[in-house]
């Protein structure tokens, strides 16, 4: 790869570039050769040049060309063990070879129609043209093949080198063209931890409205790469400290107004941060409970106090509280996930997650029964696992002393649900009587007196543990006599 002259931060990624475009280049610049034979120009692009400088590797890669779509799939067709042209409306067509996937896409010079974000395809006549529609300097450096010459026409190695997100044009006109950038500005801060550059990030908080005219769920998808990133609260700054997070996710900028019943912390704003960063700390690997990176542990570690807003009360002798927050923060949670287009199952986990995580004060203060904790886990049902990561990550007070206190209580309490666990797979909590057998027993036929005599006896169950059969038709045919007299 012909390499630029450079400080040696610059001349550093190179070197890792080289190495890792090594490993790259057969499939690269074999397709290259292919491409140049038909008398076409091919270029690496976008996201694998940028991690190439980052050392790290991709089996995906993105291309851009002179050819048109239809040329384009020949090549593919011929080269690949199979391709598809599902994006050829945009001049792109996908290809398989061996473990390569590889996308590629004729030269373009967009043009966006300023109440949508969907761009009106023209295609253009060279890279640097197609350079320059990239979102940011750093995803707009390419590798022309098969010759492997780096072309960087808007200095994003220099950026690379010093962690800054800058647009390749002029920032308003970027961001005017295609919003959902601002938010990808935000996505990369939390993957990269790099700063948005200070001409980039105050068009960001002069444009933030803009973000409005984008889809729920391309905004969705942002926010949730966002939070699944190496360090989200980069990303989430930027979205708060711009505005962006009013119009996307007011329920989080909401928060900097309070403070929290402790007094601990700058606001609650500043607590959810740190709750985060904790709760990812005690994600797993593969192959534990919680791996890593966890979207509903994260999100519900997040929005886990948005409730706190709407429940502020000053307490007698200036102390403030927020009663049932956790239920009200829950709804909200609900009701911005739905909004955002979230799957049923994520925001039926993150809410209950949510109403959940204040369950466990009180532990400490006098000792649950065995009830008591059978009740904890079957409520939090396959949420266990991250609820017990979301508890004890929710502790950031600053006083050793209690953050020990409270560690151990909980520690006391997963040793407790292991032990009842081992006794009574607590996992799976039945009453001893299915609903054909209390049907049997009581002479009845379906309906709503089998729904309730099953949680009469759930209730017994919960309470002293497993009765044995003969022992809860005792008690269920007790329970229908009291009820019929």
């Amino acid at each position: 790869m012909s390499t630029p002259s450079g400080a040696k931060p610059e001349l550093d990624l190179l070197r890792r570039a080289l190495g890792v475009l090594t490993e790259m280049a057969p499939a690269a610049t074999d397709l290259g050769e292919v491409f140049r034979a038909a008398g076409h120009e091919l270029a690496l692009v976008g996201g694998p040049v940028r991690d190439a400088f980052l050392g790290r590797a991709s089996n995906d890669l993105d291309f851009a060309t002179s050819a048109t779509p239809d040329e384009t799939q020949r090549l593919l067709a011929a080269w690949g063990d199979a391709h598809w042209d599902i994006g050829k409306e945009f001049g792109t067509i996908g290809a398989r070879k061996g473990d390569v996937v590889v996308e590629v896409t004729t030269y373009r010079t967009d043009r966006y129609d300023p109440e949508s974000r969907k761009p009106l395809v023209e295609f253009g006549d060279s890279l640097d043209g197609d350079l320059s529609r990239r979102d940011f300097t750093v995803n707009a450096m390419a590798v022309r093949l098969p010759e492997l010459t780096f072309v960087d026409p808007f200095d994003g190695l220099t950026d690379l080198a010093r962690k800054v997100l800058r647009t390749p044009i002029a920032p308003e006109r970027s961001f005017d063209d295609d919003p959902l950038r601002m938010m990808r500005a935000a996505r990369f801060a939390a993957q990269l931890s790099f700063h948005v550059e200070h001409g980039t990030l105050a068009a960001l908080v002069a444009m933030a409205a803009r973000i409005e005219i984008v889809s729920a769920e391309r905004v969705q998808a942002e926010l949730s790469k966002l939070a699944t990133s190496p360090n989200p609260r980069a990303g989430l700054e930027v979205l708060v400290d711009t505005g962006l997070a009013d119009h996307v996710l007011p329920e989080l900028p909401a928060l900097q107004l309070e403070i929290d019943e402790h007094h601990r912390h700058k606001d609650v704003y500043e607590h959810s941060l740190i709750v985060l960063d904790q709760a990812i700390a005690q994600e797993t690997g593969p192959d534990g409970p919680v791996p890593a990176p966890d979207l509903v542990l994260r999100l519900a570690a997040l929005l886990h106090d948005v409730g706190k807003p709407a429940t502020r009360r000053f307490e007698p002798g200036g102390g403030v509280s927020f009663h049932h927050h956790e239920v009200v923060g829950a709804k909200l949670v609900s009701k911005r996930l739905r909004a955002l287009k979230y799957e049923k199952q994520v925001v039926k986990d993150v809410a209950r997650l949510v109403e959940l995580h204040l369950r466990f004060h009180g532990y400490g203060d006098g000792e649950w029964t065995d009830s008591a904790v059978r009740r904890y886990v079957t409520d939090a049902g396959p949420l266990l696992e991250r609820l017990h990561r979301l508890t004890r990550a929710d502790c950031t007070t600053r006083n050793r002393r209690k953050a020990q206190r409270l560690s151990d209580a909980y520690t006391h309490l997963e040793k407790r649900i292991e032990a009842l666990r081992e006794q009574e797979e607590i996992d799976a909590i039945r009453p001893d009587l299915d609903g054909n057998r209390i049907m049997e027993i009581l002479g009845i036929g379906p309906g709503r007196e089998v729904g309730q005599a099953y949680k009469h006896l759930l209730g017994l169950r919960m309470e002293h543990g497993p009765l044995g059969e003969a022992a809860a038709t005792e008690e269920l045919k007790k329970w229908w006599a009291d009820r019929e007299s």
